[in-house]
């Protein structure tokens, strides 16, 4: 069985269907786990992921990590219940009324408590020690940020021989290209850093994708972003932007071309990048 095969059970699955003693146990767990003088910040964001939520948090609740923790939730002014999943459970959350992932981070960001901030995303699942995992790194490295992998839930669309081909594509070229240009690198949903300085640095809101990686392309200036391959820290998610280019073989065609296109980077440093107007938020 997978470490992730019980929270799978209420994934994709309103959270009036949820059963009530997950629901008590979610609760009871993830208020054990907050400290009021956190050193870590773990903060969720959500925009509609009430059929997802409750399995993240679940996931998080189980969580095994030596260093004190405060676990908080952004609600990107959702139209479903993802704002009752945080209330229903206890966890304290603010509601961002600009939508993007970018804002959303922000607020969350905002309201860090912790000296490391650790992103999570709602329709993310993540194993146990993770969270030690990483910050153990950052510690260990004297790093200012931190980004691992990620893997996709095999279902009845997805062989898990096709899943596993194409990580490991993804993973190698991901793993060349953190050489010279980690911002590219970096993912939002397995993104950690230091508090202060990703505060005085901001994130951005106004662009639909790729907040992530301008703010580890900032952080790089003060020191080092590094990531984690141990499978330990390898949080499983759904399909996303990969479920939006059609079939499964269609999303790989699409990124082995942009990865063929781009191969140059690989090899060269960047310091500034220009935005795309299609990727702007008017």
């Amino acid at each position: 069985m997978k470490w992730y095969s019980k929270y799978i059970s209420v994934y994709d699955k309103p959270f009036a269907d949820a059963p009530a003693d997950i629901i008590h146990k979610v609760k009871e767990n993830i208020g054990k786990l907050q400290s009021k003088e956190p050193m870590v910040t773990i903060s969720v964001i959500g925009y509609n992921e009430e059929k997802h939520l409750l399995s993240c948090l679940w996931s998080l609740s189980d969580m095994i990590c030596k260093y004190p923790v405060e676990i908080i939730g952004v609600d990107n002014e959702s139209q479903d219940r993802t704002a009752d999943v945080f209330k229903t459970l206890g966890i304290p959350y603010s509601t961002e009324t600009k939508h993007s992932c970018g804002y959303a981070r922000g607020c969350g960001l905002r309201h860090a408590k912790g000296k490391y901030h650790v992103n999570i995303d709602s329709d993310t699942i993540y194993p146990p020690r993770y969270v030690e995992i990483l910050i153990d790194k950052m510690i260990r490295k004297n790093a200012v940020g931190i980004s691992s992998l990620w893997s996709y839930m095999p279902d009845k669309n997805h062989s898990p021989f096709a899943i596993a081909i194409y990580e490991l594509c993804r993973d190698i070229y991901l793993f060349l290209q953190s050489f010279k240009r980690p911002e590219l690198s970096v993912r939002g949903l397995v993104f950690a850093y230091d508090t202060a300085l990703a505060q005085q640095i901001g994130i951005r809101g106004d662009i639909k994708r790729g907040e992530d990686g301008s703010l580890a392309l900032e952080l790089k200036k003060h020191g080092k972003i590094i990531f984690v391959r141990n499978r330990k820290a390898r949080p499983v998610t759904g399909y996303g932007t990969v479920s939006a280019d059609g079939s499964f073989f269609n999303s790989f065609k699409i990124r082995v071309r942009a990865g063929l296109k781009g191969i140059a980077r690989i090899f060269t440093k960047q310091d500034f990048y220009k935005d795309e107007n299609d990727n702007l938020i008017k």
